[in-house]
């Protein structure tokens, strides 16, 4: 919060206008967990703007793709990324947002509040 404007701020403050800065505030909330387990912070975007990641961990055998969600909708950045063999290294994602924990095919989901465990997820699942 105390990068934004003034009067951004006070919206926050008043409670108005959430909407408008939870994607920011939910994508640094999560960036903040990931260095504490010492993560650097990673964010890819393609040549093309056609993709865009919001962090890159690895575990022990791949990259490891994170979209942090401000709402319930679907991950295309991350589905795409995982289903195209130009990114070889990537065999599944994870997807963080105001959800239950779940998997597809593809990619887990976890509430936000979760990431302090990412660390310990994905060194117990290369096992």
């Amino acid at each position: 919060m105390a990068s934004l404007d003034e009067e951004a701020q006070q919206d926050l403050r008043n409670n108005r206008n959430f909407n408008t800065y939870k994607g920011a505030l939910f994508e640094n909330i999560v960036s903040q967990m990931l260095v504490q387990q010492g993560y650097p912070v990673s964010f890819y975007r393609d040549s093309k703007d056609s993709l865009e990641i919001d962090f890159l961990v690895r575990d022990a055998h791949t990259l490891v793709p994170i979209e942090v969600k401000a709402s319930n909708g679907p991950s295309r950045s991350l589905q795409k990324m995982i289903e195209s063999p130009v990114y070889k290294d990537v065999q599944y994602g994870i997807k963080l947002g105001h959800t239950n924990i779940g998997r597809t095919d593809t990619f887990y989901t976890f509430p936000y509040f979760l990431t302090f465990h990412l660390k310990r997820f994905l060194r117990e699942r290369s096992l």
